[in-house]
């Protein structure tokens, strides 16, 4: 019991070693990665190396293809490319399994150390990141080592050899078994060096073997499509059609799987060469077949799945890419591009209000104060996201960025709050007792207005870019739009001392909403403090160099 035991650890191990490796690979050169998948498809062959590259540093064709699926759902690369990256991907980790089925064990302990003296000293940092991808490889090589031992003291009980020696080859539950391991796992990779590891040590017969490389394989087809199973249909189109690559390859392949045996064990005498070599060579095989029918493919996926019709509301696309969680970096980007989106709504939102004060249009209100749940949704929808960023993986940098996100999604959400509770007050206090603004009293109303407008936009500007002329700006607006609220609701009450009517039935609306649109703007306008912090030209506060000139 105790070595089955130690055996069941060492494949855990297997499989955390091999997620380490690939987590920390993606956090460290994910960016990197990704720009090199966007510019290698300018023809199905260059697409084809460039996924194979890729997928040879991070070690899963999974994470490849979540990769390339979150660039077609952006529309950044066509399915075709994708696809005839996929077939890169699969031959990049067969050719892993085969680097790793070699005797690096003594490797183990080097990587082990080095990798926990740089993780431990420099844990945020990009050297630090390094050290966990060589803690993982470590930890592999480790289990590999655990596994061959543990796999030779049971064979040599009795009661093993029994049970090995009934054993007759399924080749269909083999194909079952290898793909349900490689997804429970996470990682057909981790299982074929656990089938090559059993084979060499005699747990399993080498016919069984290579049942069970043809099920990882298809294991590690249906894994992605699992993942992106919530994701939009272009996204998921480029895992299904990998999928469909896998499946008529194992067709192919599996009655050819003792011609392959008999042709090539006079070549290769070692049994766990000959498993990874098996892997290596079906997906070479299946990428020259299907290099020339990623066209055809990709119709057979568009019809099993068609884009649906989109509309401008519910058809948008989100930009919150649930791939992208792994690769920090990425995840930032998409949350500050849904951000925008917010900042989209809350100013039109903005931009309606005015025709509503203008025009009493209390269907447009209705409609207005609908798009404030949207903008409660965003940010709920942003915030959660952003939670399930590593904030660990994180650079100084991307941690700022990821506060200012979160605060400027704050305001955001703000503002449409304020938005719909001015709409409310329009209807109560204006529509229905069918009032109007004196001419001044608009014109005020529409300086301010066009004001905040302009602030928002510039507001999103310094958000996105971080431009520090543009921030000081903002916040010179700032100073200018609180004088100018000052100013207007001064001339308001001089216009009541003189008994204009309009202007006394509407002064309680008119104060508020001026007083409401300086409060908007205050909130625009402290998108502008992280960015003056950060450039260190941010000034101090009065009030506190008071205080401190008083102590001294």
């Amino acid at each position: 019991m105790t070595h089955l035991l130690n055996l069941l650890a060492a494949i855990a191990l297997l499989v955390w070693g091999t997620h380490l490796v690939r987590t920390g690979i993606l956090r460290v050169f994910g960016a990197s990665l990704r720009n090199v998948l966007a510019k290698s498809v300018s023809n199905r062959f260059n697409a084809v190396m460039s996924g194979l590259g890729v997928t040879a540093v991070v070690q899963s064709s999974t994470a490849t293809a979540l990769i390339v699926s979150s660039f077609v759902g952006k529309g950044l690369m066509t399915l075709p490319a994708a696809l005839a990256v996929m077939l890169g991907a699969d031959m990049g980790t067969s050719l892993m399994a085969v680097v790793f089925s070699r005797d690096l064990s003594w490797l183990s302990p080097l990587f082990i150390l080095v990798g926990v003296i740089l993780f431990i000293t420099r844990q945020s940092t990009t050297v630090g990141r390094v050290g966990r991808v060589m803690i993982g490889l470590g930890l592999m090589l480790l289990a590999l080592s655990l596994v061959k031992v543990s796999a030779g003291v049971l064979t040599k009980a009795p009661a093993v050899q029994a049970l090995l020696a009934s054993l007759s080859s399924d080749l269909l539950l083999e194909i079952t078994a290898g793909a349900v391991l490689a997804v429970l796992s996470y990682s057909s990779l981790a299982i074929v060096l656990l089938t090559a590891t059993l084979a060499h040590s005699g747990v399993i017969p080498i016919d069984v073997a290579l049942g069970l490389v043809l099920g990882a394989n298809l294991g590690s087809g249906l894994l992605a499509v699992l993942t992106t199973l919530n994701a939009n249909i272009e996204t998921r189109q480029v895992p299904l059609g990998n999928l469909v690559f896998k499946v008529i390859g194992v067709a192919i392949g599996a009655p050819f799987i003792g011609v392959w045996l008999q042709t090539m064990r006079p070549w290769v005498p070692e049994v766990a060469t000959l498993v990874v070599l098996y892997h290596l060579s079906f997906n070479i095989i299946v990428a020259c077949i299907f290099i020339g029918f990623t066209q055809v493919v990709a119709g057979w996926v568009d019809r099993l799945l068609p884009k649906p019709e989109r509309t401008t509301v519910a058809g948008r696309q989100r930009h919150l890419d649930p791939t992208a969680l792994a690769t920090p970096s990425l995840a930032i980007s998409c949350a500050v591009r849904e951000s925008m989106h917010q900042a989209d709504v809350v100013e039109a939102m903005l931009t309606g209000m005015f025709r509503v004060i203008k025009s009493n249009d209390r269907k447009l209100s209705e409609e207005l104060r609908k798009m404030d749940d949207t903008v409660d949704e965003l940010y709920s929808d942003i915030k959660y996201y952003l939670t399930k960023i590593s904030r660990e993986a994180l650079s100084e940098n991307e941690g700022r960025r990821w506060t200012d996100i979160i605060s400027f999604t704050i305001n955001m959400e703000q503002i449409g709050d304020i938005v719909e509770r001015i709409l409310i007050d329009i209807e109560d206090k204006k529509i229905n007792p069918g009032r109007e603004f004196s001419d001044a009293g608009i014109a005020e109303i529409s300086d301010l207005h066009s004001r905040l407008l302009g602030n928002l936009r510039l507001g999103m500007s310094v958000f996105l870019h971080g431009n520090v002329r543009d921030a000081q700006k903002l916040l010179e607006e700032k100073t200018r739009f609180r004088d100018l609220e000052r100013e207007y609701a001064s001339t308001h009450l001089g216009r009541l001392a003189v008994n204009t009517v309009q202007s006394i039935e509407t002064s309680s609306l008119h104060l508020d909403l001026i007083s409401d649109l300086k409060r908007i703007n205050s909130l625009i306008c402290s998108i502008a403090y992280p960015i003056l912090d950060s450039a260190g030209v941010l000034a101090p506060s009065r009030l506190r160099q008071a205080v401190l000139d008083e102590k001294a």
